[in-house]
């Protein structure tokens, strides 16, 4: 059994046995190709989540009611990109085999493929929703075959055609957005469509991940690679909120914050009050099919 964080998250102190979500955080940045600091991002959330109420006027509900439990943050190496996916892995794997969600604070977007690679040999039918400004479709970066460049390249490894879903993408190389016609489904720039994707994969595994670059870069300057552009804060929480409401969300994950580059703190303030909300929606979802 896990033992719980010292500090947790706001109002997600419930013991792991009872829980039904397991938070969890995943400093690494290591493949960060333009500005690094999301490593930083899970510690800044937990510290900074005082600041918000446990209460959601949106939904009407409230954290301290919701099955909650937070594992901390994972001790990730440096200078070993495989390492760190493994020990995500492992960690997520025994989360999912506890019958439970993992919901990973990242981190680059790397991360994603630890947590991928554990859901996916427990759910073999597994469907991605990927929130994003970056398609990050790349085969390799730079020769490297493990960035956050090529995160969602190394997911369709595993799943295969027709299995990912992006929204919001307004960012990638011509030959990323070529190569994704064949293989995956784009939305560029918006959530139009996303309701007849959760409606297609209605009792099917999916995992959502969500690039908190994908936000209008005005209302969230604090991430490694920014992208004028990108929806408001509301559209994105109703977006999420379909997908935790609507999805047999089996895994998720939230990336790309970068607290040194969130002088004013409304990026963090903002990527904690997406958190709460969905958050609440996955929790009521759960306890109530």
């Amino acid at each position: 059994m896990l033992k719980k964080n010292i500090e947790t998250f706001l109002g997600c102190d419930r013991e792991y046995d009872e829980a039904k979500i397991v938070l969890f955080g995943a400093p690494f940045d290591s493949t960060t190709s333009y500005r690094p600091g999301t490593r930083f991002a899970s510690r800044t959330m937990r510290a900074e989540s005082y600041g918000l109420e446990t209460f959601s006027p949106y939904l009407d509900l409230d954290l301290e009611d919701a099955y909650v439990f937070d594992g901390g943050d994972l001790e990730l190496p440096f200078g070993s990109v495989e390492n760190a996916l493994k020990d995500i892995e492992d960690f997520t794997r025994q989360i999912v085999n506890d019958g439970k969600i993992p919901l990973m604070i990242g981190g680059e977007h790397l991360v994603t493929l630890g947590s991928v690679r554990a859901v996916a040999e427990k759910y073999d039918d597994l469907h991605i929703i990927h929130f994003d400004a970056h398609a990050d479709l790349r085969d390799d970066y730079l020769g490297a075959k493990l960035s956050h460049a090529t995160v969602l390249h190394r997911v369709w490894d595993i799943v295969g055609d027709n299995k990912i879903y992006q929204f919001g993408i307004r960012s990638g190389e011509r030959a990323e957005f070529a190569w994704g016609k064949e293989h995956v489904q784009t939305r560029r720039f918006d959530f139009v469509g996303l309701e007849d994707v959760v409606e297609k994969l209605k009792g099917k595994p999916v995992y959502f991940t969500v690039d908190l670059d994908v936000l209008d870069a005005a209302v969230f300057p604090g991430t490694g690679t920014p992208e004028a552009g990108g929806v408001s804060f509301d559209e994105l929480r109703r977006a999420m909120n379909l997908v935790a409401n609507k999805c047999n969300v089996v895994g998720c994950d939230m990336v790309e914050l970068s607290p040194p580059y969130d002088q004013s703190g409304i990026s963090t303030a903002t990527a904690l009050k997406l958190l709460r909300e969905y958050l609440l929606a996955l929790d009521y979802n759960i306890n109530n099919k």
